[in-house]
């Protein structure tokens, strides 16, 4: 049995309380007994049900990073939101910690929806989710497999799946990730016998002198007061090492021509990582689907510099799709 959770209850996040919203701590399940931990964001005043948002990521983060700056930022924009920590991570329960799948990471937004479409106070024809860095690959693999997503936004977007079974633009080949697949799985008899799991390690700190820009990038908000967040794996000591063993077998996104209903993918001009969504447009089929690209920005600033996310987009794409 899932050992009760520690949730903090003080306001513990890299970005300012909004006065225009209000907070609370929340709880909710997914489909394999796993209870996620969350921050619900509402508006003061509203009348009615109110359009839902679930939003998660950027990939080694927690909610009191980004994606809580996205929840908040559309709270004050009328909707009701949450921001919550994907299995094994955070505050939200899971055994091992610090380790991702392709599918547990895909039900955990499921699970946001399950919960936000029993809430008094939500319309539950009217939820969409917004994913940040990899988990914006998992918010376009649930869209592809729960048509109760109304609308999907991706933020600088990563495909979990490729960058580990390919490497960074594809430049890992078969003989290649043969030997990765060897180092993991010794790794695994060295977890099993010394009843742990080793981590990889969070953002490398100090940077060596020649550390690619996004590196320097990731440094710059995982390692500094500008994001750095006790709890957050980047920031720290990273996931288990034989994490990526389940993306590089499982490839995520094999539907999402399937998906139907409207996604708003958004990147930036600068991004080591833009390749991910442009790849990923392409393979969406219909008029409702838009890659909207910002000039000049780099990968992490879609994390927090509200002064380049799109949010009035954002909210636009969102009120035109989640409508009753």
């Amino acid at each position: 049995m899932e050992k009760e959770l520690t949730i903090t209850q003080e306001w513990d996040k890299v970005f300012p309380k909004s006065e225009k919203v209000t907070h609370r701590k929340v709880t909710f399940h997914n489909r394999y007994g796993i209870t996620l931990a969350a921050d619900l964001y509402e508006p003061k005043e509203y009348k009615g049900k109110l359009p839902a948002i679930a939003v998660s990521g950027p990939f080694g983060a927690v909610k009191e990073q980004s994606s809580g700056l996205y929840a908040q930022t559309m709270a004050e924009r009328g909707f009701l939101t949450i921001a919550f920590d994907p299995s094994f991570t955070g505050e939200s329960g899971g055994v091992p910690r610090y380790v991702a799948s392709p599918d547990i990471n895909t039900e955990d937004f499921q699970a946001a929806v399950d919960f936000l479409s029993v809430q008094d106070n939500v319309e539950p024809e009217a939820i969409g989710i917004i994913g940040i860095c990899g988990w914006g690959g998992m918010a376009l693999n649930a869209a592809a497999i729960d048509t109760r997503i109304k609308a999907t936004v991706t933020s600088t977007m990563y495909d979990m799946s490729r960058v580990n079974a390919k490497g960074y633009f594809d430049e890992m080949d078969e003989d290649a990730r043969y030997k990765l697949k060897e180092t993991l799985n010794a790794q695994r008899i060295d977890d099993y016998r010394n009843e742990d799991y080793a981590l990889a390690g969070g953002v490398i700190d100090p940077l060596p002198d020649d550390a690619p820009q996004f590196v320097k990038d990731y440094h710059a908000y995982y390692k500094t007061n500008r994001g750095y967040h006790p709890r957050s794996l980047n920031s720290n000591n990273g996931w288990n090492v034989t994490s990526s063993l389940s993306f590089i077998n499982m490839p995520i996104l094999q539907y999402s021509n399937e998906i139907r209903n409207a996604v708003l993918m958004i990147h930036g001009e600068k991004a080591h990582s833009l390749y991910f969504s442009q790849d990923a447009y392409k393979q969406l089929v219909g008029e409702n689907k838009e890659l909207m690209i910002i000039p000049g920005a780099s990968h992490t600033d879609l994390y927090d510099q509200t002064s380049i996310i799109p949010f009035d987009q954002i909210t636009e794409f969102f009120q035109t799709n989640l409508k009753e």
